[in-house]
């Protein structure tokens, strides 16, 4: 479990704003207990944003990331790995494809398809066993799109919401990518390019992605 207990170029363990985060959020308890006070925590502590999409290792760093009041979901796992980290909790970073069914208009616009491509959440080690976190999606986001915000307990895998509260299909996950102790950028960059050869071109030319109306 050590590899995924260490800090590294991403993992920045030692930065001082995340500390402060911890400190702030922990009042003692289980594992389990505090893994879910960081969640909770991050979760809605940074608005999520699908579009502000960084592939340089700077921006993907604990002590960058901590800086922004917003993130997408890679980023917001990110936050959460080092939290967990930092209190003794074994995490690490899984990729993978979901489809989105909901508000996919811009997206689908400028990636021209609905799957996201890499989608990122936290496994954590919690009592024997690896339990998945998604802390994408704030409360506030939720409540404006209709779809019940992702709860966790630390004991069940929490991952993207199947259903909005009408019983329309929100979420599907299409395939996995696997579970990662550092950030793996090349990955996340081939897979960008591999789903999204046009968008990934524009990225590359202008340094940030470019988004068209829907």
């Amino acid at each position: 479990m050590e590899e995924y207990l260490k800090p590294t170029a991403f993992y920045e363990l030692s930065d001082s704003a995340l500390l402060s985060f911890v400190n702030g959020v922990m009042k003692g308890g289980s594992p389990v207990e505090k893994a879910v006070k960081l969640y909770y925590a991050i979760r809605d502590g940074w608005r999520y944003d699908p579009y502000q999409i960084k592939l340089e290792p700077e921006a993907l760093k604990v002590s960058t990331l901590m800086a922004r009041s917003d993130g997408h979901c890679i980023d917001k796992a990110i936050l959460l790995i080092a939290a967990c980290r930092v209190v003794g909790i074994p995490a690490r970073l899984c990729l993978a494809k979901v489809r989105n069914h909901i508000a996919a208009e811009r997206m689908t616009a400028t990636f021209g398809t609905d799957e996201l491509v890499p989608h990122g959440y936290a496994e954590l080690w919690l009592n024997g066993k690896w339990v998945k976190a998604t802390p994408a999606f704030n409360k506030e986001l939720c409540d404006r799109l209709g779809v019940a915000p992702l709860e966790f307990d630390g004991h069940s895998d929490s991952l993207f919401q199947e259903f909005d509260q009408s019983g329309g299909t929100f979420m599907e996950y299409l395939d996995e990518y696997g579970a990662f102790a550092d950030v793996p950028l090349e990955r996340m960059r081939a897979l960008m390019q591999r789903h999204y050869p046009e968008a990934y071109e524009n990225y590359l030319k202008h340094g940030k992605l470019i988004l068209k109306e829907a």
